[in-house]
């Protein structure tokens, strides 16, 4: 059984910096595509930010392109993904969650309905 979960959230000001990590556990986790999607209260959930297995590729959303970075852990750690926020917005405030999948030939790594795997989500707050 493959397990997801997040951490990193609160309450933050605009300007501010903000980390969340995700752990993913299961077998060949180690292999998972990663992404962070996020919703904000009354809108849809949307892609943030994905990483390949290795870390090699990564992509954005336009909105956050320029100041979120996504990275994965190394050796034993390479389960692990986090979610550099810089320069928060009013805008990022949502519940973001964390998704898991395994890697599929020209899947969109933006795709929502193409990850199985979902974290129970941590709220991130970003006031003005």
């Amino acid at each position: 059984q493959v397990q997801v979960a997040e951490s990193g959230g609160g309450l933050v000001h605009t300007g501010d910096s903000l980390t969340l990590s995700c752990a993913v556990a299961g077998p060949t986790s180690s292999l998972y595509v990663m992404a962070w999607f996020r919703q904000a209260p009354g809108k849809e959930r949307e892609f943030v930010a994905a990483i390949n297995w290795n870390g090699g590729r990564t992509s954005y959303a336009d909105s956050v392109k320029d100041r979120f970075a996504i990275s994965r852990g190394s050796g034993q750690n390479t389960n692990t993904v986090d979610l550099h926020m810089n320069r928060l917005k009013s805008e990022d405030t949502g519940v973001y969650y964390c998704a898991a999948r395994l890697p599929v030939s020209n899947a969109p790594e933006n795709d929502q309905s193409r990850y199985p795997y979902w974290g129970p989500g941590t709220q991130v707050t970003v006031s003005s």
